[in-house]
């Protein structure tokens, strides 16, 4: 019971935990746990690599000491024969003594290049594997970094998008109580313009409107004759705009005050109609 209560629980609080976890976080984490891995396949691979060489090194320096108790041993047996024609027979003992030695160092020498010949193949095997093993992590570690590249891409654009929802669900749907949402604010904008508008309607309609109204355009005409009178003062003409609109108050007809100071101005012309 204490297990499966364990594993029910470390399955509930994992499920949690990728419920609140970020997604950001937890890509960073995989291509930083990839990088850690292909570290220490590369410090492992070099170690290969060193294990190899350094293999390599006693192979060939047993090698050249094969040479050279070869070239003993054989010097030895040479000596022994060349003072065995020469009837030293007590000389023909000790070099043929010698020789047996170097021989036997011969021998050990050559099962020790053996050895030395198997570990450096095998270790060029292992070599070569862990070449292969770390360019093909870092093939696999490169597709995962542009893999990263996409999925933060993704992750955004998923971001943008449940954040355009919320945006949209907020504008068209009731966030709560206290707080109105656009359609309430505009009913309530709505609602006070038709209300001034009929109260200017009804205000206009009233008495006291078309006083006002009427008051306006005495002061319009009034402000019209005032500016009549500054321009005869001014001798200028009246704009062909504002001329209909006096002519209109006049009456229509003009003035006979012109032609009568035009008569009075000239005396002697009305002496001569009088004698006529």
């Amino acid at each position: 019971m204490f297990s499966r209560f364990w594993k029910y629980l470390k399955a509930l609080l994992t499920g949690k935990f990728e419920e609140v976890a970020d997604p950001k976080i937890q890509i960073e984490q995989a291509i930083a746990e990839a990088r850690t891995q292909h570290r220490r396949l590369r410090e492992t691979a070099a170690s290969v690599i060193a294990n190899q060489k350094k293999a390599q090194m006693d192979l060939d320096r047993a090698l050249e000491d094969l040479e050279k108790l070869n070239r003993n041993t054989q010097q030895a047996v040479l000596m022994a024969s060349e003072a065995e024609q020469s009837g030293e027979s007590k000389r023909v003992v000790e070099l043929t003594q010698t020789a047996e030695a170097f021989a036997n160092q011969l021998i050990a020498k050559e099962q020790e290049v053996d050895t030395l010949q198997a570990m450096v193949l095998q270790s060029t095997q292992s070599t070569e594997q862990a070449k292969a093993a770390v360019v093909q992590n870092a093939q696999q570690l490169q597709a995962k970094v542009a893999e990263r590249q996409k999925l933060l891409s993704q992750l955004d654009q998923a971001k943008m998008a449940e954040q355009m929802s919320r945006a949209m669900e907020s504008m068209s749907a009731e966030v709560g109580q206290d707080v109105p949402t656009l359609d309430e604010v505009r009913s309530k904008i709505e609602t006070r313009l038709a209300r001034a508008q009929g109260a200017t309607e009804l205000e206009r309609e009233s008495v006291q409107g078309r006083m006002l109204e009427v008051e306006q355009a005495a002061a319009a005409s009034q402000a019209s004759a005032r500016l009549s009178e500054i321009r005869s003062k001014l001798g200028i003409e009246a704009p062909a705009a504002a001329a209909t609109p006096e002519a209109a108050t006049a009456g229509g007809s003009p003035s006979p005050e012109p032609a009568a100071e035009a008569v009075t101005d000239r005396p002697g012309e009305s002496g001569t109609d009088a004698a006529g």
